[in-house]
């Protein structure tokens, strides 16, 4: 762990891979819906470092380590690139940075995913470790990102699969010992009785 780490203040990495949102063709929408759906669900203020790159595995790879190793993030967040496409180099550059792969992310984002879609089986996201800090490769569509982060609520907005989100704050306490907490209306943060505060 860095010294400059901050144990109170959760520091977030938003990274939007898309060729054509990076040229301006069209608006990004991914880190808008991050950023929104993260002041939904924290509890506490935190600070962000964004960025939108085009699908380029060396930009992608510099930009983790970047946010990482100098701006500290405790978390980063993609969004886009993970498809099985030739441009699709997300999760590539998100192991060749990583020092520890963190496969239950990957396994819960497609279980989530497929129950709307049955494409959700191309997806190669991954979730993984630098550091202290933790990476997760989400989907690109807005709506796509939202369901991975919350999980699949039935009508009445019980949750039936819980979102992948759900296990973030605890593995950021067990990696960097920051502590954090989400509105369980949102998303309900999970930690052993023996790590709650």
């Amino acid at each position: 762990m860095t010294a400059s780490l901050s144990k109170e203040t959760l520091k977030i990495g938003l990274v939007s891979i898309s060729d054509r949102a990076s040229q301006g063709v069209y608006t990004d929408q991914g880190i808008p819906e991050l950023q929104q759906w993260l002041t939904d669900a924290l509890v506490a203020p935190f600070e962000l470092e964004s960025r939108l790159i085009p699908d380029e595995q060396p930009l992608i790879e510099q930009t983790l380590i970047e946010l990482i190793d100098q701006q500290h993030c405790h978390l980063v967040l993609t969004t886009g690139g993970t498809g099985p496409a030739k441009r699709d180099v997300t999760p590539d550059a998100t192991l060749a940075v990583a020092h520890r792969e963190m496969p239950g992310f990957g396994e819960q984002m497609r279980q989530i995913s497929l129950h709307f879609v049955p494409t959700a089986i191309l997806s190669r996201q991954v979730g993984a470790i630098r550091h202290h800090a933790l990476i997760l490769n989400l989907p690109g569509q807005p709506k796509a990102i939202k369901e991975t982060l919350e999980g699949v609520k039935d009508r009445d907005g019980n949750t039936l699969v819980r979102g992948i989100f759900s296990a973030v704050p605890y593995c950021l306490q067990l990696l960097s010992e920051i502590y954090i907490d989400t509105y369980p209306e949102i998303c309900e943060s999970f930690r052993p009785k023996s790590a709650k505060r």
